[in-house]
């Protein structure tokens, strides 16, 4: 099995990590942890975790076409916040950005901060890859 690492040039810089690993054989794609940044590290949304929430999936939505996937081919997603409990806020921007109500295995963890203050989420998928 080998790996293929993948900075979408989209996207601000990965300080020690990989915005996407692909393992192949298999066809699998690992999506890091995405949040409201901006390319210039600036946080989009403010204190909004809707806009938050928004601008993380849209970051998502860059590594998905990165590697030629859609919303439908995430099989995982795991959810990082200091707000756990607003989950109806946290759904309701993931439907707004993938334009549907169909949501893939998720789990949402409550933590109790991100890597950038200011951050209010993190969302990481796994993709199984097209044909």
């Amino acid at each position: 099995m080998s790996r293929k690492l993948i900075n979408p040039p989209e996207l601000h810089p990965a300080p020690g990590f990989s915005h996407i690993t692909v393992a192949e054989p298999g066809r699998v794609a690992y999506i890091a942890g995405q949040v409201a940044l901006a390319p210039d590290f600036s946080i989009v949304g403010g204190d909004d975790l809707g806009a938050q929430t928004q601008a993380a999936m849209r970051n998502i939505e860059v590594t998905l076409k990165a590697v030629g996937a859609s919303w439908s081919d995430v099989v995982r997603r795991t959810i990082y916040t200091l707000h756990p409990t607003e989950y109806e806020v946290i759904t309701q921007a993931i439907e707004a950005v993938q334009g549907n109500q169909e949501h893939p295995a998720q789990t949402i963890i409550g933590v109790t901060g991100l890597a950038v203050p200011g951050l209010l989420i993190e969302i990481e998928v796994t993709v199984r890859l097209p044909e």
